[in-house]
């Protein structure tokens, strides 16, 4: 069958989740990932959301994290101000095994910036800022979501709203933070990135059918190792479908054909 770029993101955001973790998913392709992972990779992940659902197994994808179509079997249907109660305690024991976060831009360390574009007083554009992103980067592996853009990808963030390794291996040590937790994946609409277990500097990992290495180092505003990076895996056809006919089948996330 052929697919999109978008639709090989949603199946690879869906191939990082694994049966029984506990993920923490926000508005967009993660939610329609996470959705598809319970479908089909993952069926007993357990889903949460701020809104404060928690555990959801939605037959269509929901349009926000707010919306009621995640409550499709959920274990619980609390508040918001319970859900970033029990998140907050939560992250620091930790009982999260996942989380999904985008930002403006990253660098090669996996720091993100959700916050400002240039001098923070005087900034070219200013955005949503952490929300409980900075929370679930410092105490969660995560993946990340960027569209590969020269100007998403730098060599330094402009403002780091939640910390990645900061600056390599020690990098979490010297701040205080969780050494044995961090950004594991970069998914983009080319490919998937990593960090080296050594300098946990960013790499290519796998380059998405019809795109090569050299674009995306074309396309990164850094140096990144292209030497290890393999072709992604196609969507299975049984996802595809499932994707298509079940999940999105209004093409609000993944685009008409």
């Amino acid at each position: 069958m052929s697919y999109t770029n978008k639709e090989m993101q949603v199946i690879m955001i869906a191939r990082q989740i694994k049966d029984g973790q506990r993920v923490i998913v926000g508005t967009g392709l993660p939610l329609v990932g996470a959705s598809l992972a319970k479908r089909t990779y993952a069926p007993n992940c357990c889903l949460l959301v701020e809104s404060g659902m928690i555990d959801g197994c939605p037959i269509e994808a929901p349009t926000s994290v707010a919306d009621l179509r995640f409550s499709n079997g959920a274990s619980t249907l609390g508040e918001t101000f319970r859900y970033f109660g029990m998140q907050n305690n939560n992250l620091r024991k930790p009982l999260m095994d996942l989380g999904f976060l985008g930002g403006a831009q990253v660098d090669p360390y996996g720091n993100l910036n959700s916050t400002s574009i240039g001098d923070y007083h005087h900034p070219s554009a200013r955005f949503s800022g952490s929300g409980g992103a900075n929370g679930i980067a410092t105490y969660v592996n995560t993946v990340l979501m960027m569209q590969h853009q020269k100007r998403r990808f730098v060599e330094k963030v402009d403002y780091l709203t939640s910390p990645g390794w900061i600056d390599g291996p020690d990098g979490r040590r010297k701040k205080g933070l969780p050494e044995d937790r961090g950004p594991q994946v970069v998914i983009t609409n080319l490919g998937l990135m990593r960090f080296d277990e050594q300098t946990k500097r960013m790499y290519v990992a796998e380059y998405f059918p019809g795109v090569t290495p050299q674009e995306i180092q074309e396309n990164t505003g850094f140096e990144i190792d292209i030497s290890r990076a393999v072709e992604s895996q196609p969507p299975e056809e049984e996802c595809l479908e499932i994707l298509r006919n079940q999940i999105d089948p209004s093409r609000l996330y993944i685009g008409k054909e």
